[in-house]
């Protein structure tokens, strides 16, 4: 059995790669503080990209996507970034809901599952 892990950390990796899929960390933006809803889903879906690149798969073959948003009301402006990044006809099953996140300054977070 092979577990490929990348970006590895004391306490998380950022991606791990078993068995033909991709599960990635939950992301969250790495921009400036202050960042608007939509910079840091910009933002975070650039990571989602590099990582799934890293790991020999693209957003062509996202099986799943969970995200969170500090505050509901903002799912309008998160969706117009989502709905012009996802490659048509591959999009994911998705939830979506609102929670408190890691830190005050973090309004998105985005994890997806991936086959490579």
């Amino acid at each position: 059995m092979t577990i490929e892990r990348i970006q590895p950390g004391p306490r998380m990796s950022q991606a791990v790669v078993h068995n033909g899929m991709v599960f990635l960390a939950g992301q969250v933006a790495q921009g400036k503080p202050g960042a608007s809803v939509a910079e840091q889903t910009r933002d975070i879906l650039e990571r989602i990209d590099a990582l799934l690149a890293a790991a020999g798969t693209d957003k062509t073959k996202l099986l799943t996507a969970n995200i969170w948003l500090a505050e509901i009301k903002t799912f309008d402006e998160m969706n117009s970034v989502w709905d012009k990044w996802v490659a048509p006809g591959a999009a994911p099953a998705r939830a979506t809901v609102e929670a408190k996140l890691a830190a005050p300054h973090y309004t998105v977070e985005i994890a997806v599952t991936a086959a490579r």
